[in-house]
């Protein structure tokens, strides 16, 4: 399972999207963000994805966790949010 990661611009529905179909195959996703922006754009995804999945009878959430991310040789800080069934 690959970890989702998110930007400041991407598309919150393609993400929840994403969400979605990740977490119906293995009953589990991980969302990543850095920055401010990020985080924002995943936790609507999140909200998004939630709505999703409870037409399908899912009751899903998500923890939130900080994590260190090598980019470019550089460690930078990451939120990941792993997304559970309830």
């Amino acid at each position: 399972m690959n970890v989702i990661k998110v930007s400041g611009t991407s598309r919150t529905s393609a993400v929840a999207g994403a969400i979605a179909g990740v977490f119906r195959e293995h009953k589990r996703a991980e969302v990543q963000a850095i920055g401010a922006i990020a985080v924002n754009q995943a936790v609507k995804a999140l909200a998004l994805a939630r709505g999703y999945l409870q037409e399908d009878g899912y009751d899903i959430v998500f923890v939130p966790e900080f994590v260190d991310v090598e980019i470019e040789d550089k460690v930078r800080t990451a939120i990941k949010f792993i997304v559970e069934p309830r």
